[in-house]
């Protein structure tokens, strides 16, 4: 008879899960040994269960399916919780499988034991934990629906050491994901009329276009209402930058004339989002008076803080699906709006060049990178100020992705590339850190490294955690406290490796980034980043 630990593994093999990411523990060796004797799914051995973790949700980016990660009991749980919030915050589906103790352990205080129910309530969708074999083949199946359905997000699942290496006379069950209500007729023709009427409308699009399809949908509905689009905190892959109807996005430290732009709206249209507090620039927008429609596929996020003249609990997609049988028109007025929200957007979209005296301004790094990236390149970053300018700098075209934690979680961007490089072997894969976040988890590299795996890692050295140092210059000026970094020499540490590593110290070093990219396998590109391009401006003249 199976084990419990082969139907689990059993039911993500059926469910087309094909790659999962663990640092391996004793508390779950019978899954480890299930995975041994099933091909169909790969498993990748991380170095830290936060990279780990990371991988799975950018794996998840990637598919669609729920990532999959597994780890040990206690400080491998802990390790891993940051990769649950990051998956909370993006609404992507993750599923942790943790090495729990014993059964007849079970709350005494045992080694290395955590109630997970406590643990991860606040930020999980769900916690489930077994306490018999023949509840597993049940608590995956539950895992993996409530991962996926609605809003996407991370679940747990508490696995006893002794309960996985059990008999499980249990069958594998199937995975019951429900569908999404669809409006009905009447409330798909008043949406579809306050479209046609709309002469200032914004469409402000979110996580639930994050999905196979979802760009081609969003796109095409776009096009066809004439409806300038905004995307979600982070979510500048959505849609294309270069097209004329992309007004930009909803993130931090938007431009004043944006702002005041989107305030004029008539009609805010806001498909699969959850309006949280970066998108609404700090809960001003929309503004009282302003008529929002508000979409999402779970009723706990509409009227929320935001009263809405609609609120449907719907597919996004399913939504605009069933607009289409309607007769799309638009007030001729709205040309002129359009227009001015583009504009507005291409203002903000330009780099002054500049020299800096220690190092290159990482926003030219960015925008060559825009500029010589591929059609289809996938760019992962890391949280920090070196990132910004890709989120404004560079304009994204899909099938080119961007990908970025929503949390603000440092650590993401190398195993985040990692993932995608394994996912796309053919695809050109960049993950963009920070010195402060790359030595918390680029020894992931290691994994790309091993494999094979064509990842381009791209380092920003500049010696400061600088996204603190800006708020604290600001805050108190010339008083630096906690925010400077001794690094080491990122080159020979890149170098260990045993990768070809390309150094860019100034501007006329440029060009050399064209051919690192280009470079077949992993390769690392180690920039020398100005610390005073990115400071206010006294503290800047000071730091050159």
């Amino acid at each position: 008879m199976p084990t419990a630990a082969e139907r689990l593994i059993a039911f993500l093999a059926d469910q087309g899960i094909d790659r999962a990411f663990c640092v391996p523990g004793e508390s779950y060796i019978a899954l480890l040994d299930a995975l041994h004797a099933h091909p169909r799914i790969d498993l990748v051995t991380c170095r830290s269960e936060g990279g780990a973790g990371f991988m799975a949700v950018a794996d998840a980016k990637m598919t669609g399916r729920p990532g999959v990660v597994l780890v040990s009991r206690g400080p491998g749980a802990c390790n891993a919780s940051i990769a649950v919030h990051t998956a909370e915050q993006d609404a992507v589906p993750l599923i942790l499988l943790v090495g729990q103790v014993e059964k007849r352990d079970l709350r005494r205080n045992a080694f290395q034991e955590i109630d997970y129910a406590r643990m991860f309530g606040g930020i999980a969708k769900w916690v489930g934990e077994a306490t018999e074999p023949n509840q597993v083949p049940e608590l995956i199946a539950r895992g993996y629906a409530m991962a996926m359905q609605g809003v996407p997000g991370p679940v747990v699942i508490s696995l006893p050491e002794d309960v996985l290496a059990e008999p499980c006379a249990a069958p594998v069950m199937p995975a019951t994901i429900p569908v999404p209500a669809i409006p009905a007729p009447a409330e798909v023709a008043r949406l579809a009329a306050m479209l046609r009427t709309a002469e200032r409308p914004i469409l402000l699009a979110g996580h639930a276009f994050d999905r196979p399809g979802g760009r081609e949908a969003l796109q095409a509905f776009a096009e066809a209402w004439n409806l300038p689009v905004a995307v979600s905190f982070r979510r500048q892959d959505l849609f294309p930058n270069n097209h004329p109807l992309y007004a930009g996005d909803l993130g931090l430290r938007n431009p004043d004339a944006q702002r005041a732009a989107f305030a004029e709206s008539d009609l805010v249209l806001a498909l699969g989002t959850r309006l949280t507090d970066i998108t609404t620039q700090g809960w001003t927008w929309p503004a009282p008076g302003q008529r929002l429609v508000h979409v999402c596929a779970e009723p706990r996020f509409l009227g929320w803080l935001f009263p809405a003249e609609m609120a449907l609990a719907a597919d996004a997609q399913a939504l605009i699906a069933a607009l289409g049988a309607e007769q799309p028109a638009a007030p001729a007025a709205r040309e002129a709006w359009n227009a001015r929200l583009r504009a507005i957007h291409v203002a903000d979209t330009g780099v002054r060049p500049a020299n800096h005296n220690d190092g290159v301004a990482f926003a030219e790094v960015a925008r060559r990178i825009g500029e010589i990236a591929a059609p289809d390149a996938i760019v992962t970053l890391d949280a920090g100020t070196f990132g910004a300018p890709f989120y404004r700098k560079v304009a994204w075209t899909p099938p080119q992705r961007l990908v970025a934690p929503l949390s603000g979680a440092m650590g993401f961007g190398v195993p985040a590339g990692v993932a995608a490089a394994l996912r796309y072997p053919n695809r050109q894969v960049i993950a963009a850190v920070g010195d402060g976040g790359a030595l918390m988890t680029a020894a992931e590299f290691a994994v790309a490294v091993a494999r094979r795996a064509p990842l381009k890692l791209l380092l920003s050295d500049n010696g400061t955690y600088a996204s603190i140092r800006i708020h604290q210059e600001m805050a108190h000026p010339g008083r630096v406290s906690g925010t400077t970094l001794e690094n080491p020499d990122f080159v020979t540490w890149c170098s260990s490796f045993r990768v070809p590593v390309t150094r860019v110290d100034s501007n006329a070093d440029l060009p050399a980034l064209e051919a690192a990219l280009a470079a077949p396998g992993p390769v690392a590109i180690v920039v020398r980043t100005s610390l005073a391009a990115v400071l206010p401006a006294p503290t800047m003249r000071a730091a050159e």
